[in-house]
């Protein structure tokens, strides 16, 4: 008859337990795995199915009772840092729908909205089509294989342990965080270039010749124009999106670093 102690169990158990927490933690915040049309049972049998292909090869997790307040810290901490993780990724996407509400303000479109499921409310047209492009992009570069690539990573640079997550970790969140409009800017600056120029046109336009009604005139203009500048304008953006893809992913494990020092 087999018989257990109540220490292996706990050792079992934390093995398991912790590392597929942190890992629950990034597919819950992650752009594409953390989707909310993504059911709750795919994320917890896919969190489950990395953890066991990934617990084999971590470290032993510290010798601590999975039912004591230490061990609920541990668990917290493991949360934190899947959370962090999937929270910087999904800043890009941030990025990519802050160009897209830039975009649409400025052609016109602020007045075409829909029901973003993801965030729960109304959002520009545009918006969720920078953000579809984002998500095909991201898949097109395999940046969710490079996600699990920076999750196992994780453990080895970050084990799970007893020891308090530095600041500088959540410091580094924050100021990757911040940049969050400026990197939208970036991305919808030659669609406001020339909207920009369009929009001086038409008040030039409208000073020589105050006879025109530019309300009329000045819509389909600009609505067209900014139609044909985002379509030459779409494999730009799909390079330097890309970019930030890389960059997000490198700066997740800057922050995984940042959280052990």
């Amino acid at each position: 008859m087999l018989s257990f102690t109540d220490a292996q169990l706990n050792a079992w158990l934390s093995t398991f337990l912790w590392p597929l927490v942190r890992i629950l933690g990034v597919l819950m915040a992650a752009p594409v795995f953390g989707h909310r049309s993504t059911p709750i049972r795919v994320k917890v049998g896919l969190g489950v199915f990395i953890a066991l292909v990934l617990v084999p090869t971590l470290p032993p997790p510290p010798a601590v009772a999975l039912d004591s307040w230490q061990g609920l810290l541990v668990l917290v901490q493991q949360v934190l840092i899947g959370i962090s993780i999937g929270f910087v990724i999904r800043i890009a996407f941030a990025a990519a729908d802050a160009a897209g509400e830039i975009v649409g303000l400025q052609m016109g479109l602020g007045f075409a909205t829909f029901f973003d499921p993801q965030s729960a409310g109304q959002s520009l047209v545009l918006a969720r089509f920078f953000n579809m492009l984002a998500v095909l992009l991201f898949l097109a570069v395999n940046g969710h294989l490079l996600l699990l690539d920076v999750l196992a990573t994780s453990f080895q640079s970050l084990p799970v342990g007893t020891t308090p997550l530095a600041a500088g970790g959540f410091r580094s969140v924050a100021a990757f965080g911040s940049i969050v409009f400026a990197i939208g800017l970036q991305l919808a600056l030659p669609l406001i270039a020339i909207m920009l120029i369009t929009n001086l046109a038409l008040g030039i336009l409208t000073r020589a010749a105050p006879q025109l009604n530019i309300f009329a005139i000045g819509f389909p203009i600009t609505l067209s124009i900014g139609l044909i500048a985002l379509n030459l304008s779409l494999p730009y953006f799909a390079l330097q999106f890309e970019r930030m893809i890389r960059s997000s992913l490198e700066a997740a494990t800057g922050v995984v670093k940042s959280f052990g020092l």
